[in-house]
């Protein structure tokens, strides 16, 4: 595989390594050349050991164009559908989007499905949780039918966005960068929106559907050039009848990482750092409880991400749920929960106006 990167900050740096350990050839670019030098002298080299002479490195204006297999772009959510829209000029085989897909205005948002559609480019959307192991053993003991017909789901991504900042040393703090504001993509509800994409991911494994109507409440930060929400709760129901919550914030230490499902005969977690180094699965079941536990890394999760692209771009049968239509499944919870905490209100998602602001315009 032949990929380039689009941004050289922290997740730029994690994706240059995975693709590195699975025997790719990289081009990494940056619109800054400080962030360029950054990713080579002290990102990557501290946290990988040494730099990949590999590598190659350039400013926005001097990449090559053309001839990739895939392009990854790990920039701010407010850039991201202008870049892949870009990045679809090249012709790639794919593009892997970094979430949250976008901002909650969805602007321009059917203009990349549709371009990608008509160019036959198959779009992800980072949400690497998903394809861990510890995800895939949950679903899997779903299809086991394991505990009975499903009553409720909770899904938390609960941490203190101190580890971002400690990642990015470069960043004084939220106001520095999309973080700090929801419009832009950022806060909680969309930084952490891991766990709205998990609850909608089990609800698939479930076969209840899509959220159909969104009940939330924001805790918004306003003031010295922030606004962002820092606690997310979203209520949700599926149009197969699943009824549960997401609950995401960056404000919790420790961290909290974890899902339930509860059925009738028993119930499925999820957690995720169980222990350091590990992920777990607990079946609780009429014959016991046991848990499973899976060893990984950091890296590994990107590893197993880039992986699982490379073989459902190999194989387009494969059914992958990082494809473009799941991310955006999530993004449109996420701005229903802004309308829905701003409006006080539940906010039900018209599936049939698309991707869209339209669809989220209909009265409860």
């Amino acid at each position: 595989m032949k990929i380039k990167i689009i941004g050289a900050g922290s997740i730029g740096n994690h994706l240059a390594h995975a693709a590195r350990r699975l025997g790719w050839a990289i081009d990494l670019v940056d619109i800054d050349p400080a962030a360029l030098q950054r990713a080579r002298d002290e990102i990557y080299p501290t946290r990988y050991g040494d730099w990949d002479e590999e590598i190659g490195l350039y400013t926005s204006e001097k990449a090559p164009r053309g001839g990739y297999d895939l392009i990854l772009v790990g920039t701010p959510p407010d850039s991201h559908v202008s870049l892949a829209l870009d990045a679809l000029q090249e012709a790639p085989k794919g593009i892997l989007i970094e979430k949250p897909v976008c901002t909650p205005a969805l602007e321009s948002v059917p203009e990349l499905v549709a371009e990608a559609k008509s160019r036959k480019c198959q779009l992800f959307v980072g949400y690497d949780h998903v394809v861990g192991a510890a995800a895939e053993r949950f679903s899997a003991l779903i299809d086991e039918g394991r505990i009975g017909a499903a009553e409720t789901l909770d899904v938390e991504f609960r941490e203190h966005w101190g580890g971002i900042f400690a990642a990015h040393p470069w960043l004084n703090g939220p106001s520095d960068s999309y973080l700090g504001f929801w419009k832009r993509g950022g806060g909680a509800a969309g930084e952490h929106s891991h766990a709205l994409n998990l609850w909608q991911h089990f609800a698939h494994s479930l076969g209840l559907g899509r959220v159909h109507s969104v009940q939330a409440e924001l805790d918004y930060v306003s003031g010295d050039g922030l606004d962002y929400d820092r606690l997310c709760l979203a209520n949700l129901r599926t149009d197969g009848g699943l009824v549960g919550r997401a609950v995401q914030d960056v404000v919790t230490r420790p961290t909290r990482k974890w899902a339930r499902l509860q059925g009738s005969d028993g119930f499925i977690e999820w957690i995720c750092g169980h222990e350091p180094g590990t992920d777990a699965v607990i079946l609780s079941e009429t014959a016991g409880t046991r848990i499973e536990t899976f060893s990984k890394s950091r890296p590994d999760d990107f590893i197993r991400e880039l992986s699982h692209i490379a073989a459902v771009i190999a194989d387009e049968s494969v059914e992958s749920p990082l494809a473009i239509e799941r991310g955006l499944d999530t993004m449109m919870v996420i701005a229903a929960a802004h309308r829905s905490a701003r409006e006080r209100r539940t906010v039900e998602i018209d599936w049939s106006q698309g991707y869209s602001a339209k669809a989220l315009d209909s009265l409860a």
